[in-house]
């Protein structure tokens, strides 16, 4: 149920650009998991992690301003 979560709080980032863009100026994948909890989406960072590494992607950001890889 967590990593479905986590596959449905993606799909929202990468629909919704102001939503996207709250999350990608973190950079604490706990404090990102508590701000997922806080617009409904529950799930750990072992869930987020591994959702992240099934598809191949990584958590770090880059550019600037900051951006994460992890919107599809």
């Amino acid at each position: 149920m967590s990593q479905e979560n986590v596959l449905a709080f993606l799909d929202k980032g990468a629909d919704d650009r102001k939503f996207r863009v709250k999350y990608d100026n973190c950079f604490s994948e706990e404090k990102f998991c508590e701000m997922a909890k806080e617009d409904g989406f529950e799930f750990s960072v072992e869930d987020l992690l591994a959702v992240l590494k099934m598809n191949g992607d990584s958590f770090d950001s880059y550019g600037n301003p900051p951006k994460k890889g992890i919107w599809v």
